[in-house]
């Protein structure tokens, strides 16, 4: 991110200065080391500072896993990655690292001062893994988990790409008819003194309206734009549509089993990492739905209090008839973190299947639903011509 910062130096002059940091504390050291104290520090929101590389995370476990199966120590590796980055911001993150390690920290450590780069879950995953010396396992671990559901996420994205550009057009199209194709059908049959029907008389009147304030109705298409935009990024606005969609018949089965994917897959990488269940379960609660995470905190209190595993998350509904079978034989065999791995490779084959369903059966949908509001738009702008023919015959 980018700071906007005021600061003075020993003559007293003041400067303004943007710097290029993870977090604030990294920026203010960065003044400290021109010798500046600072004035006042702001986030800078312009247009150049929200294009600000983000730290590239699966390339870093990537080539931190290469290096150390080259035989690299971890501070050799670290080393070696912060000489050859290009990017200043991933260049001081990884020397920020580097420094905790020739401190004696351990790299879980020297990663939970650098939050906006590094997320808990992974930070979990290094710290968990350093009690067995095993963090080539963890990270590998951790870039097949963020593989998996970076892919299962670009299949959805992809899959609503399509209609959305039908919907976009299909919009557009019947904006310009009504706002203006109307208008001047509406002007020849002012002319010939035609009576025209109540329906084709009110899309008339609505045509005219648009055509009298472009700008009005442009404006407010803009506004409901942005507030549309605005509210897609506010968790209650995101928490209100999640509930509308489950509401579907034919999606809320889909979106709830696409909720235990990611859950369960969360929860096995952690407990295969050596993470309790009761810790994993807790770091995973935010992939839930806000419908949900009650649920799932009566049966992280059932665990607690001595409950299985199974019986709690079957008993708060957190299961599916496949889901529960396949937990209770993990209980059994004592490999509960490969068993919710392997759930969520199920699920994500379920989902596979529903995508592919849906975007085949919505494209036609679509169409056919524009075509008929397109349809029904032209038949009332020829509608009194086809009553004029008929009286003439």
């Amino acid at each position: 991110m980018r700071f906007r910062i005021k600061a003075i130096d020993n003559s007293l002059a003041v400067s303004i200065y943007h710097i290029d940091a993870l977090n604030e504390g990294e920026a203010r050291i960065q003044i400290a080391e021109r010798g500046m104290q600072i004035i006042s520090m702001a986030r800078d929101l312009r247009l150049g500072s929200l294009r600000r590389k983000r730290f590239p995370l699966v390339l870093f476990s990537q080539e931190l896993v290469a290096l150390l199966d080259a035989g690299l120590s971890l501070v050799e590796a670290i080393d070696t990655l912060a000489e050859k980055e290009q990017n200043a911001g991933t260049r001081r993150a990884l020397d920020q690292i580097r420094a905790r390690l020739m401190e004696g920290k351990t790299l879980s450590f020297a990663l939970r001062e650098i939050p906006d780069a590094f997320p808990s879950l992974y930070v979990a995953t290094i710290s968990a893994s350093e009690k067995t010396g095993a963090i080539r396992e963890a990270v590998t671990r951790f870039v097949n988990y963020q593989t998996r559901v970076d892919l299962l996420r670009k299949k959805v994205v992809s899959a609503s790409i399509y209609p959305a550009l039908l919907c976009s057009v299909g919009v557009l199209v019947t904006l310009f008819l009504v706002g203006f194709v109307v208008p001047r059908f509406s002007s020849i049959y002012q002319d010939l003194g035609t009576a025209v029907p109540a329906s084709s008389r009110l899309m008339m009147q609505w045509g005219q309206f648009l055509n009298d304030h472009g700008m009005l109705a442009f404006a407010g298409f803009v506004l409901v734009a942005a507030a549309t935009s605005y509210g897609a990024s506010r968790p209650a606005f995101r928490s209100f549509v999640g509930r509308a969609m489950t509401r579907i018949p034919a999606i809320g089965g889909q979106v709830f089993t696409y909720q235990l994917a990611r859950f369960y897959r969360t929860a096995g990488m952690l407990l295969r990492g050596g993470t309790p269940a009761v810790t994993a379960m807790k770091m995973s609660a935010g992939l839930l739905s806000e419908g949900l995470k009650p649920n799932l905190e009566r049966a992280i209190r059932q665990v607690q209090e001595g409950q299985s595993l199974t019986v709690a998350l079957e008993g708060n509904g957190l299961t599916t008839a496949v889901s529960a079978r396949m937990l209770r034989v993990g209980e059994r065999s004592g490999n509960m973190g490969e068993m919710l791995e392997r759930i969520a490779e199920f699920y994500d084959e379920e989902l596979d299947r529903a995508v592919d369903i849906l975007s085949r059966l919505i494209e036609p949908v679509l169409m056919l639903v524009i075509g008929l509001v397109i349809g029904f738009v032209v038949v009332l702008m020829y509608f009194p011509i086809f009553e004029l023919a008929g009286s003439i015959q």
